[in-house]
C-alpha cells in the first residue's frame, strides 16, 4: 500500500488504546527532553554498535552465496 493511510485506518483497536499510547508517548519525549545527562555524539554511539555487531555472529553468511 502505498501513500498515506486513511484517517479511519489506525493501529489501534480503541480510540480508548490510541489515547492510553499518545499520554505514554508523549510522557516518554517530555522525559528525554528534560534529562539533564550529558548528550551522547553520534560517533560515539556508531562505535559502540559497530563493536556490537561486528562481535555477534553472521549467521546468514552462507545465505548471501546462494541464488
Amino acid at each position: 500500500m502505498n501513500g498515506p493511510l486513511p484517517s479511519s485506518t489506525s493501529a489501534f483497536e480503541t480510540a480508548e488504546a490510541a489515547e492510553t499510547y499518545d499520554q505514554w508517548f508523549r510522557a516518554k519525549v517530555l522525559s528525554s527532553l528534560n534529562d539533564d545527562r550529558p548528550a551522547r555524539p553520534h560517533a560515539t554511539v556508531m562505535a559502540q554498535l559497530r563493536k556490537i555487531v561486528t562481535a555477534q555472529p553472521d549467521d546468514h553468511a552462507a545465505d548471501s552465496m546462494e541464488g
